[in-house]
């Protein structure tokens, strides 16, 4: 079972957590870390691409010139696709490239990530931030003292104030626990979390 240091805001020492087995030290599966990172960027593509074939092209309801006659190939329509301003064949269409893993792979690449954090020392345990009033450079200074580099901050549950003072400072992102992700863990340097946010995270995967 692992055992990580808690701080306080001032980055001193406060106390030591036992983080769960079955979420925290899980054996790192890079495969399966792939796959989901690549299913999340997936997910985000737009897919809203297009052309338009020749049904979709304006005109061409007459036909160019008659059949027989004139020496050409034989055309029904200007909007062919081999006429200039024609229709385009295969062309993308407006598409979903979202698609979705199992529900076991994606809590597993899950604890990956988290595992991975833990194992390479990048996981910071905070007590909490009792912010009083949203302060950029409160929060700068916060991350300062703990050394915490591009860090992911995640709390129990969303902070209004944690929020508003981290979203403002360059390579920073917050999250409540039930927003933790493969791709954001891995994106950010560090995994900046509050005890209670530790808890709840444990309670869902374990």
């Amino acid at each position: 079972m692992p055992t990580v240091p808690v701080y306080n805001t001032q980055g001193s020492q406060v106390g030591e957590i036992a983080l769960n087995d079955q979420v925290f030290g899980v054996k790192v599966n890079k495969a399966l870390l792939h796959e989901a990172v690549t299913m999340q960027l997936a997910s985000r593509r737009l897919g809203t691409s297009a052309v338009k074939n020749r049904a979709a092209v304006r005109g061409g309801g007459r036909k160019p010139y008659r059949q027989k006659g004139t020496g050409q190939a034989r055309h029904g329509s200007r909007r062919s696709p081999i006429w200039t301003g024609g229709g385009v064949v295969f062309g993308p269409s407006p598409r979903s490239y979202k698609y979705s893993l199992p529900k076991k792979a994606r809590r597993l690449a899950l604890k990956s990530a988290l595992s991975a954090k833990v194992e390479a020392g990048e996981i910071i345990v905070v007590d909490a931030f009792n912010l009083n009033e949203p302060k950029t450079k409160v929060m700068v200074q916060i991350l300062e003292n703990l050394k915490a580099k591009k860090p992911l901050i995640v709390t129990a549950e969303y902070e209004t104030f944690v929020d508003k003072s981290a979203r403002n400072i360059p390579g920073v992102m917050t999250m409540a626990s039930e927003g933790l992700n493969v791709y954001d863990i891995l994106a950010h340097d560090h995994l900046v979390i509050t005890k209670d946010a530790v808890s709840k995270v444990e309670e869902a995967l374990a």
